[in-house]
């Protein structure tokens, strides 16, 4: 399956683990290449995950790094997964806006999400009559084919598996009071979708917020994910932080930043109604305004 410039969780965990193996070992990027009698831009592009790795060249490098059981056949366990297919089809990748099919992929290896959203149901719990007037916008804006717009509606439908699979990650959702009556379709549209969150609100897996329109409201904080990954055969991996614009949706993984996004849901959160007074509160419009 082609990669679409996307890649995979697993790949940039590689990337990184060498990238820190190479640091440890105390060599620059240079005298690796000359060892290994490669290119300065090869391990440059495996180091940011930009290519992939062979496992072969994975062992010469654990090699010149001196790396011992158990460590190295973790690493080299992780290499022959790197290559896995992201999470979405490739035929609906090409019609989807740049960095769908890497966000797609990491949020399928989450095992925590938090989402802020001031404007719409998260994605992850969007009914899908509720999801196609969402989407629909975009596509009537473009002029782009219906068959467009329901391949996005179906795709949403199949990422929301996640939170019903084994072991599915904990999502955490803030939205903002506006979301709840905010109009997309019709009443019975609308109606549907917010019995959907109130269904949603007792799932163990998942937690529910609303952030009163009377409450502390961050102006520029726009939707956002904030998503953490497991140890993956002892080989950490940072969180990441998405956030969705016009064009793309946009990865975000330095640590400076993604700390503050991490700063930024937990006062949200904290401002936020609890969830069984969410839930009143969404049961409460939606036999208020959308019955």
């Amino acid at each position: 399956m082609p990669e679409h410039g996307s890649p995979s969780v697993r790949r940039r965990r590689l990337a990184a683990e060498l990238r820190r193996l190479r640091e440890y070992a105390g060599l620059n990027a240079g005298t690796v290449a000359d060892r290994l009698s490669w290119s300065g831009s090869k391990l440059s592009r495996i180091e940011t995950s930009k290519s992939g790795v062979k496992e072969e060249d994975v062992r010469l490098l654990l090699d010149l790094y001196r790396i011992d059981e158990p460590h190295r056949s973790e690493v080299l366990t992780l290499a022959r997964e790197s290559p896995r297919s992201a999470s979405i089809g490739s035929a609906d990748i090409a019609s989807y806006p740049a960095g769908y099919a890497e966000f797609a992929d990491a949020e399928a290896e989450a095992i925590s999400i938090w989402n802020w959203e001031p404007q719409v149901v998260p994605g992850l719990l969007q009914t899908d009559s509720y999801a196609r007037e969402v989407i629909r916008g975009w596509y009537a804006m473009f002029n782009l084919p219906p068959t467009e717009l329901e391949a996005r509606v179906a795709s949403r439908m199949t990422r929301q598996q996640l939170l019903t699979r084994d072991h599915p990650p904990n999502f955490s959702a803030v939205i903002d009071e506006s979301v709840i009556r905010r109009r997309f379709g019709d009443n019975a549209v609308m109606h549907g979708q917010l019995e959907r969150l109130a269904r949603s609100s007792g799932m163990p897996n998942v937690e529910i917020r609303v952030l009163p329109l009377g409450g502390y409201h961050p102006i520029g904080a726009g939707a956002f994910l904030y998503m953490q990954f497991p140890q993956k055969h002892d080989v950490p991996f940072q969180d990441i932080v998405t956030v969705e614009q016009l064009d793309r949706e946009y990865l975000i993984e330095d640590v400076t930043n993604t700390n503050k996004y991490r700063v930024t849901f937990e006062h949200l959160k904290a401002e936020a109604l609890e969830p069984a007074l969410s839930r009143d509160l969404i049961v409460g419009v939606a036999a208020e305004i959308w019955s």
